[in-house]
C-alpha cells in the first residue's frame, strides 16, 4: 500500500504562485513515475506533469513555462510550483503514483484563483 498527502492548495490572486507538495509514504519502492493531475467542476482530470524516476519531466501545454514539477527522493516527496497562476488553474489537484502494474492517488487539494 501506497499513501499520498497532498498539500499546498489554496486562494490565490491571478498572477500569485503556490507550491504543492506529494509526501508518499508505505511500499514505494518500484514507484516509476510521480504525477500531477487536475479536475475542474464539469471537465475531465487532466494531466498536469509528471516526472520518471530518472527526472524526466513533462507538462501539459497549458501550463509549460509557469509550472514546475521536481522530485525529493530523501522526502519521498514530489512538487509542483505553480506560478502566474489564472482563473482556469482552478481546480482539485491530485498527485498519482504510478507502478508497472498499478496506481495509487492521493485525496487531492483545492486551487482557487480569483480574478
Amino acid at each position: 500500500q501506497v499513501q499520498l498527502l497532498e498539500s499546498g492548495g489554496g486562494l490565490v490572486q491571478a498572477g500569485g504562485s503556490l507550491r504543492l507538495s506529494c509526501a508518499a509514504s508505505g511500499s514505494i519502492l518500484g514507484i516509476n513515475v510521480m504525477g500531477w493531475y487536475r479536475q475542474a467542476p464539469g471537465k475531465q482530470r487532466e494531466l498536469v506533469a509528471y516526472i520518471t524516476s530518472g527526472t524526466r519531466t513533462n507538462y501539459a501545454d497549458s501550463v509549460k513555462g509557469r509550472f514546475t514539477i521536481s522530485r525529493d527522493n530523501a522526502k519521498n516527496t514530489v512538487y509542483l510550483q505553480m506560478n502566474s497562476l489564472q482563473p482556469e488553474d482552478t481546480a482539485v489537484y491530485y498527485c498519482k503514483a504510478q507502478f508497472v502494474k498499478f496506481e495509487y492517488w492521493g485525496q487531492g487539494t483545492q486551487v482557487t484563483v480569483s480574478s
